[in-house]
Formats: structure tokens, sequence, C-alpha cells
């Protein structure tokens, strides 16, 4: 049976906020079976606990950020989530003294190595997986995605389409193990445009962007002095994004992920939309690690986790 997992000890990193450009100190920490990912901001006494799941995302705008109920926020949360998510890690508490988690190089390299530092062990209670039964697709403009069944773990295609030619037309399709993430997702910077700097940093954010910790593009010419980690960096990104996204479906999914010119609004949509198909997907099990001859086990009572409960239309 697979077990969940925590780390084996806690770790701390620090770094620059994206949006805002503060100094910003995270510590992630080990926490008990059916804890889940816990963010905890120190900087805000009695703020509370903030639980990473699609139904506490509260802005989608220009990254995913999560809240309770006391106002309390933690944005930027992607880039750390897909880490955490893709190297398998079920249950953490996050200390953050900030609004935002540190941007790092503006990949998910920084927090690999942060999690490959502290270590994980297991725990004593069976790591749930949400398995995909029945597609579930979404349209919204030109932005399409599904979710399908998918019997070799967890797989994600995505496709993106910009103008600038140095982006252009890319497609890419990954099954996401900690392997394949380090190897091929992990290292993939977050991008953006020269002729929106002036606009966004009007707007109070993007303060603490630089060629440090994003892939910059002033018309056709990457600005960044090393230039990019391979020509699809672009779409390895949105994939990073995504990965990210998803974890917040509160325990590992077992099926395919398809989308074309999607975001953190769309990737959040795409969960609301499964968890209120109550048929389109079940909890279950596993007995060896997907996609290596994995062998479904025990469905949990065909219930919800109370976290995951969504209305139906």
């Amino acid at each position: 049976m697979i077990m969940q997992t925590t780390l084996a000890s806690e770790v701390a990193l620090d770094g620059i906020g994206l949006h805002k450009g503060t100094l910003v100190n995270l510590v992630l920490k080990p926490a008990s079976a059916d804890t889940g990912i816990v963010f905890r901001r120190t900087d805000l006494a009695g703020s509370g606990d903030i639980f990473a799941r699609y139904d506490t995302v509260c802005d989608t705008s220009m990254c995913t950020a999560i809240g309770n109920k006391t106002g309390a926020s933690v944005a930027t949360i992607e880039h750390l989530m897909a880490a955490v998510g893709a190297a398998g890690v079920d249950n953490l508490i996050v200390e953050i003294d900030a609004h935002e988690v540190p941007v790092m190089d503006g990949s998910s390299d920084a927090f690999m190595d942060a999690l490959d530092l502290a270590g994980t062990v297991e725990l004593e209670e069976p790591r749930r997986y949400i398995r995909i039964l029945e597609p579930i697709s979404l349209e919204e403009g030109d932005k399409k995605g599904a979710l399908e069944p998918y019997e070799d773990g967890f797989r994600i295609e995505l496709g993106i389409d910009f103008e600038n030619r140095v982006i252009g037309k890319q497609f890419l399709g990954v099954d996401i193990t900690p392997d394949t993430f380090r190897d091929e997702i992990a290292n993939a910077r977050t991008f953006g445009f020269y002729k929106d700097v002036e606009l966004l940093r009007s707007l109070g954010l993007a303060k603490g962007a630089s060629l440090d910790n994003a892939v910059v593009l002033d018309g056709e010419t990457v600005m960044n002095e090393d230039g990019l980690r391979g020509p699809d960096e672009f779409v390895r990104h949105k994939i990073l994004d995504a990965v990210g996204d998803l974890s917040l479906a509160g325990a590992p999914i077992l099926g395919c992920y398809k989308g074309d010119k999607v975001g953190h609004a769309f990737n959040n949509q795409m969960l609301v939309k499964l968890f209120a198909n109550r048929q389109a997907w079940e909890y279950v099990t596993l007995s060896r690690v997907p996609g290596q001859g994995a062998e479904s086990g025990r469905e949990l009572a065909g219930q919800m986790m109370p976290q995951l409960a969504v209305s139906a239309d």
C-alpha cells in the first residue's frame, strides 16, 4: 500500500516576492497524516490556517492565491505547490512571513532542492488518489480543457499560442512523476513582456520581477543574458503552473489533463467542475506506483472528504 508522506525535517528558504518585491522567509515543516498542505502567516497574529485547496482559491488574476475566513491570504503559491505535488509530499506546514511565496529564480528548482534536502518519511495512513472515471470538459472563449481517465498515473498535455514569434505555438505532453518533473519541467521559468512592466508596476505588481527570476521578452528578443533553458521553456512553464494548480485538488490525480491556452483561473475552474460532478471521479488507494503496474485499492467509502465537498449545480 502506498502510504502518505511528510518531510523528514524542516527546511528554510528566503527570497524576493515577485509582485511586492519584499524579502520573504519561508519554513517548510513536517505534518501529521491527513493534514494536507497548510500555510500559516507568521506575520499576522491570529490569522489561522490557510488550506491549500481549490475551494480556498481567492485570486487567479496574475498568480494563484489562497485565503481563509479571517481575510489572510498567500499569493503566488503555484511554483511551490508544483514541487510539493510532483515530489509526492502529502502533508506539510508552510510558515511564511509575507503575503506571497518567494519567486526564487521563477521556476520550481529551488523548492525541489529544498524538499530533497529535507527528505521525506512515510506515515501510517494510506495515500488517497483521485481517479478520473469520466471525462470532464470546459471551454471559456478560446481556452479549452478536459480531465480524462488515464491508466498510467497523472499526465498533462498543454498547448500555447502567442503572436510573439519567439514563443509561437508550442505543445507538450508529459507523464508527471518526481523524475520527469525534476528533469523536464522544474527549471522552466515564468515569463513576461517588457512592454507590460510599466503597467504592472503602476498597479503595484511585478515590483520584484527581474531578469534573475523571469524570462523577459522585448519584442522578438530574449533579454536574459543566458537566454532560454530550451526553446520550449514557455510551454514547460505552463505545465509547471498546471501541476501546481491541480495539486489543489487535495490528493494526487490519476488522469490526464489536456488544455489549450489555459491559465491559473481556468485550471481552478476545471477542478471546481470536476468536484461538482461526483460520478466523474472516486477516491482510491494504490498498492503500487502509478505507471508501474499500479493496482487500484478500495474506494474510500464512496464519500468525499469534507474539504472537497462542492454542491452540484
